[in-house]
């Protein structure tokens, strides 16, 4: 099965939380804050491998978690940062944000790596609170947490060239025989349920990708069909070879069938009306073909699109439409942009986040700030409750109780911990 597209949730480690420890040695009888900094929690990481070719391991497992540093040890020492989770996917995969559908980046170059989610930072220990006022802190700071979203991996295939056109026009036998590829084949139609991709030697060095499109009928780019499944891999083919049946069997008009496809691409992708092409009829084994073949070059020639004709069945006329195909690739500069894709231009910081709201009375303070805020400090430690005291006071949290009308001595729950207020 051909998977092709897939989300999927990642997170960043935790860092490590900072240490509270003192100095304990002989001949250091003043001792000191000795506590040492966590590590830094471990980011994930895309990378593209060459070597994967679907997105059909993310079926089977679509939670990514990185690795949490440790917390910071005695004698200043820092925690082990956890390790980085490598995630691989293959050449040609866009990633996107979940929640807004942009495109966060597009991986189409071997080995890219870019980081999706980074490690949250490690917390600093009691010996980096340490002042010429504040001699000996018995608090540390706890490890902030690491990013997290969801997102959504969009392969589309990086081919040379894609092979357009009605089904069973032939154009899984012209894969065939131009390639390796062995798709199925029989006479009816959507015999293809998947892009089928094969390499073309056209000589020594010189070869082409080649992916027969499926899926394409009249309003496929409404996404009748499969069509909205296969249109976003034509996307990156550099060119397109368009097979017409002009056999007349199927009672098909290969003049309107070409007009009729193209339609569908330019409705799908504006651009995709730009790539070049050529056009391969099909089936000229078959009494009456010729007289098809007379109009569809009548029609196309004298606006500069080259016919081929060709039987897939008898093999006529394939090597000169190979050559035809490597000719045109020769003079067309590889472009692997998607012009439909919105990007997402802002960098993704996930800021701790303070709110202050007052409900039925009560008045409440949460969110990710305050949470960690509340890990790190030791309300047993009067040097701990300062700093906590001086940190939300700085954060304008005092602010924001007073505008909300609260008065001395009253309640505020901090996190589902009560705590009187006093200015």
């Amino acid at each position: 099965m051909f998977i092709d597209k897939a989300e999927i949730h990642v997170k960043g480690g935790k860092g490590g939380n900072g240490v509270v420890a003192w100095r304990r040695e002989k001949y250091e009888p003043s001792g000191g804050p000795y506590g040492g900094d966590g590590g830094n929690g471990g980011s994930i990481i895309l990378k593209v491998d060459e070597g994967i070719r679907t997105l059909m391991d993310f079926r089977y497992k679509r939670v990514y978690n990185g690795e949490n540093g440790e917390d910071g040890r005695t004698k200043k020492q820092f925690g082990k940062s956890g390790v980085d989770t490598i995630i691989k996917v293959p050449v040609g995969t866009l990633v996107k944000d979940k929640e807004t559908e942009k495109v966060i980046v597009d991986l189409r170059e071997k080995d890219q790596m870019y980081v999706i989610a980074k490690g949250g930072k490690g917390g600093r220990g009691n010996a980096r609170f340490a002042t010429a006022t504040r001699q000996a802190p018995g608090f540390a700071e706890a490890g902030t947490k690491g990013q997290e979203r969801d997102i959504i991996l969009e392969l589309k295939l990086l081919a040379d060239v894609g092979l357009v056109g009605f089904p069973n026009v032939g154009k899984s036998t012209i894969l065939s025989i131009f390639s390796a590829a062995r798709p199925k084949i029989a006479n009816y139609h959507f015999t293809t349920l998947k892009p089928n991709l094969g390499v073309v030697r056209v000589g020594e060095e010189k070869s082409f990708v080649l992916a027969d499109i499926p899926g394409l009928i009249e309003g496929a780019s409404d996404g009748i069909g499969l069509g909205h499944d296969f249109l976003r891999h034509i996307e990156r083919t550099r060119v397109l070879v368009h097979v017409l049946d002009v056999s007349g069997m199927e009672g098909r008009d290969p003049v309107e069938d070409f007009y009729t496809i193209n339609d569908e691409l330019v409705q799908y992708n504006s651009k995709l009306g730009d790539k070049p092409q050529i056009i391969a009829a099909n089936k000229i084994d078959i009494p009456g073909a010729e007289e098809q073949i007379e109009r569809v070059r009548k029609e196309f020639e004298n606006k500069g699109i080259e016919v081929l004709s060709i039987s897939a069945a008898t093999g006529a006329g394939m090597e000169k439409l190979k050559f035809a195909i490597w000719e045109l690739l020769s003079n067309t500069e590889i472009d692997y942009e998607t012009f439909d894709e919105e990007y997402d231009e802002s960098d993704f910081i996930e800021e701790e986040t303070v709110i202050v709201r007052k409900e039925n009375g009560e008045y409440i303070v949460e969110g990710s700030y305050i949470e960690r805020l509340l890990e790190s400090t030791y309300f047993d430690n009067m040097d701990s409750l300062r700093y906590f005291q001086e940190a939300i006071r700085k954060r304008g949290i005092v602010e924001e109780l007073e505008n909300l009308g609260i008065q001395e001595g009253e309640t505020v729950s901090i996190c589902g911990y009560e705590f009187e207020f006093f200015h």
